[in-house]
């Protein structure tokens, strides 16, 4: 299948289709980077019952200096694609800071549907198979910061997108 991509955990496969035609930048930065290896290792390192579970940062590597967890990129951003897809259960979205355009490469998966969130963050994809292990990590112990306590039970092992 085209325009799919696995997301690979200790607990299951996340499998996930991508929306080229509503963000096919951020499609197309998303794939390069996992054919790059770039999301291999890393965590999901926000996690909030009952909204997201959010991960893609590089400083995640680093488990001595979990303060800088949330803030890392792959060096560059990327421009919005805001589309008129609704932040329904089970969507990826592009995290940002507070400028539109300055998501690189954190995501988030929606864990229950947040239409406040609508038409300011792009969605990118969509889980189609595999909800039951967002919702495995979403359970997680975690930290004050929405960190989890155990890093490798919410570990991206691999990320592996199609052509």
């Amino acid at each position: 299948m085209t325009n799919t991509g696995i997301i690979s955990t200790n607990f299951g496969d996340i499998t996930f289709e991508f929306y080229p035609e509503d963000a096919p930048n951020t499609v197309e930065n998303f794939k390069e980077l996992a054919k790059r290896g770039f999301y291999d290792g890393l965590i999901f390192h926000r996690i909030v019952p009952g909204f997201v579970i959010q991960g893609g940062d590089p400083n995640t590597k680093d488990n001595t200096n979990r303060s800088k967890w949330g803030t890392g990129s792959p060096g560059w951003n990327i421009k919005a694609e805001f589309n008129k897809k609704k932040h329904s259960r089970g969507v990826l979205s592009m995290a940002r800071s507070q400028a539109p355009d300055s998501a690189g490469s954190q995501f988030f998966i929606v864990l229950k549907d947040s239409s406040f969130l609508d038409g300011q963050y792009t969605i990118f994809g969509r889980v189609t198979h595999g909800m039951d292990i967002v919702d495995r990590i979403a359970s997680l112990k975690t930290d004050y910061a929405d960190a989890p306590i155990d890093i490798d039970e919410s570990k991206m092992i691999k990320v592996i997108v199609s052509e």
